[in-house]
Formats: structure tokens, sequence, C-alpha cells
């Protein structure tokens, strides 16, 4: 048996993506270039999440390779890549995009036998479970969408094909500030329907994504006792417009402080002290603890809303480029980049061959649950964790051992994104 995923067509996606654009205003920068006309360039078109200069910098002088990293908001890369998939060679976001690049012909199937360490990957992606007692989660679990099976199909059957790459991933939550709100205990009294408790009215800030924020409201609405959901991972019609009148009801009670369109904006609802709770990235939760604001990542005792990144092949890309990309994505995997991204939160596919790459604190902390006895510094160089801190919600296994629901684009996508906008201006 596998599962198969019901895809959005093409003309479906551009429809709708205009305005799923409209709606997250993350900021694009300029892409960085590097060139030599004796060398193949190797162009990824992604999110700011993983392409990050130090990377590109890395990869470029151990692969010997030009890179050109071109960032941008999820919802425009998304559609640039569906649009026109000659713009780029490598896709780098998250699960939920895959249907929408796959039923687009944007992407091709990656060979598993070109992958240096596909064996090396764990169970998290290829069965949906990182231990034998973890919840799957609803959604749009990655092993859902992984292997291209014979019809064309992506399901979870193994074959020797696969639609993405598993590298990046995470457990989201939301931050909250313990200088204004005490601290909870992870999995017992950290709750997602603190988000919408009236002691933080006007101090709330929300991500501004429809596929995010529309799961951080369902969760907080549900552990509030306000509504309930049959899927919280596929919503009905009647289930998003009852969610909805919740979230307008509060915006114009004036609840929210505000909506966050980057990472940047997120750090600056914090010390602006224009919010003290609301969702939030890991990197985030990283960088205020790096200027001492002592916010909390929380480990929700409903579950995790997860996430897993994707790396994936431009239907276009042949030759000697293709062999740039295979060379790229293995390097992934090769151990020094999981190390770096460990240092701002989040995991890699293969933990143990970046484990010789952090310090034994290092590990301890970020996926063993246990504490640090030295300080920690992020990815800025800022020491981050300090001795005796211990990550909130435990170690990787646990972590990934309670995910509620991952990030999907639900059957009901286009038809939440005009209510997201009009709880926008509401």
């Amino acid at each position: 048996m596998f599962s198969k995923i019901k895809l959005l067509t093409r003309r479906q996606f551009i429809k709708t993506s205009v305005l799923f654009a409209a709606s997250t205003t993350l900021s694009v920068k300029a892409p960085y270039v590097f060139a030599k006309s004796s060398q193949p360039t190797l162009r990824v078109l992604g999110t700011h999440v993983t392409l990050q200069e130090e990377i590109r910098l890395r990869a470029r002088e151990e692969l010997g390779i030009n890179i050109e990293f071109t960032p941008g908001g999820s919802a425009e890369v998304l559609q640039k890549a569906t649009s026109n998939p000659e713009s780029f060679d490598l896709y780098e976001q998250w699960s939920d995009s895959i249907n929408v690049l796959w039923s687009s012909n944007a992407i091709q199937p990656i060979e598993v036998e070109r992958l240096t360490y596909w064996n090396e990957i764990n169970n998290l992606t290829k069965t949906g479970k990182i231990t034998e007692d973890a919840k799957v989660g609803a959604g749009d679990a990655p092993h859902k969408l992984l292997f291209v099976q014979n019809d064309q199909t992506l399901g979870s059957t193994k074959t020797n094909k696969i639609s993405f790459l598993p590298y990046v991933h995470n457990t989201d939550s939301f931050g909250y500030d313990t200088r204004h709100i005490e601290r909870g205990m992870a999995y017992k009294t950290e709750s997602w329907g603190w988000l919408f408790d009236e002691k933080y009215k006007g101090k709330v800030a929300l991500v501004n994504a429809p596929t995010i924020g529309i799961f951080d409201a369902a969760l907080a609405a549900q552990a509030k006792g306000m509504m309930t959901f049959n899927d919280i991972g596929n919503m009905s019609r009647e289930e998003i417009d009852q969610l909805f009148s919740i979230l307008i009801e509060l915006k114009q009670n004036g609840h929210f402080s505000g909506l966050w369109n980057s990472v940047p904006e997120s750090i600056a609802f914090f010390t602006s002290g224009r919010a003290v709770i609301g969702s939030m990235f890991s990197p985030g939760i990283s960088a205020l603890n790096g200027q001492n604001i002592p916010a909390v990542y929380a480990a929700p005792k409903e579950g995790y809303r997860a996430w897993h990144g994707v790396m994936c092949l431009s239907s276009k890309t042949e030759g000697h480029v293709k062999d740039a990309a295979y060379k790229y994505m293995n390097w992934w995997l090769s151990g020094w980049p999981g190390a770096f991204i460990a240092r701002q939160g989040y995991y890699i596919s293969n933990p143990q061959r970046s484990k010789p790459l952090l310090t034994e604190d290092e590990w301890n902390y970020w996926y063993a649950g246990k504490s640090t006895n030295s300080p920690l510094k992020n990815t800025q160089g800022k020491i981050a964790i300090h001795p005796g801190d211990m990550r909130n919600g435990g170690s990787y296994e646990n972590r990934f051992s309670n995910v509620a629901v991952w990030n999907t684009v639900m059957d009901t996508y286009e038809y939440s994104l005009p209510r997201w906008h009009e709880f926008i201006l509401s």
C-alpha cells in the first residue's frame, strides 16, 4: 500500500499563487554570484533558511563549482519554480511544495543510486517514524511524498527514484518571553492555546504565511477549546470558515500585535516589546537568546507543527550541470552542512555524519536533549546557549515523536487563501 497525493494542476497553482504571494512579503535579496567560465555554474533557488552565504562559500570551495544562490519568500520562489523550471537547477524549500512542483512538471526524479549517503538517511523521511512509537502526524508527512511510483505518482512505497533529497528539517511551535510569561513545562503545561489567551491580548504575533499560519491558528483554537477538527491536516470548508471567524473576531478585538513576514521581523517584534508570544522559527529564538532576551521555544503538549526541507532537481537540468547538482546534493549530507545548521536549531537527515564536527556539548544540547556544560554559539558566532541550558522539548527523537501536523497544502488550499486575506484586511 502507498498513499497518493492529490495534486494541484499547474493552472490552479499559477492562478492562486498570485494571491499566495501577495499574502507574504518576505524580502528578496539579490542572488549571490560567483562565476568562472572554466567551471559549471549551479543555480540554486530557495529561501533564506538554507541559502546562506557561508554555506555557498563553503560548498564552492569544497566542490570547485560556481554556485548562484537566489533566495526569496516561500510563495514567490515556488511560483517562479513552477512557472519557469528553466530558471533554476536545484530548488530548496519545504515538503508541502512537492505536490505543486511535481504536478507542474517543474522537477524531475532523483536517482537514489547517485546519492552517496542514501543508506545513512534515517527513517523519519523513509517511513514517517523516527522511532517505533512516534506519532506520524497529520497532513503531508514527507514519506507520503518521497518515492516516485511506477505510474509517476508520489507515494510511500519504496522505489529507486525520489522526488526530493531529504536533508534539513525541524519541529516548529511558538516562542514566548519569560520576562513576561512564566516558563511552562515541556509537553505538560506549554500549549498552543496560549496564543489565544486573553492574558496576552495585544502582544501576540502570527506568521503571515497561509500554509503555515493557518495551522498555528488551528492548533491554538483547538487547544483553547474553541473548535475541533475532523482532520487538522486537511480541514473542510466549514472548518476553515469557523476558524477564520475566530481569527477575525480576535483581530478586530485587538488580540494580535501584528503578523510578521520574515525571521528578522519576528525578532524585531520581541526586541521592541511589540510581542511577548507568537509564531517563531528556530533561528529567531536563537537570535533573541544571542541578544540576552530569554525567549523559549515551546514544546506544546498538543504536539509540534513540523516541516521537512526538500532539495529538488529541475526538470530542465541536464549534462554537466546535472552532475554538479548531484555533487551539491551529496555535499549537503557530507557532515559540515549538518553541523552548521544544527547551531541554528535545525536537524539533518543523517546526523551521525555531522556528529564528529560538533563538540560534545553541541551534540548533547542540539540532538541528545542534555544540558550543556559550556556556552554555545549560533551561526552568527554569538553565544545563544548558556551553561546549564537544556533544549526545550528534549532530544531529536523525542521532538519528532510528538508531531501534531506537518506543513501541508490542503485540498481546501485555494478556498483558504481568500479567507486568509480577509483576516489580514479585517
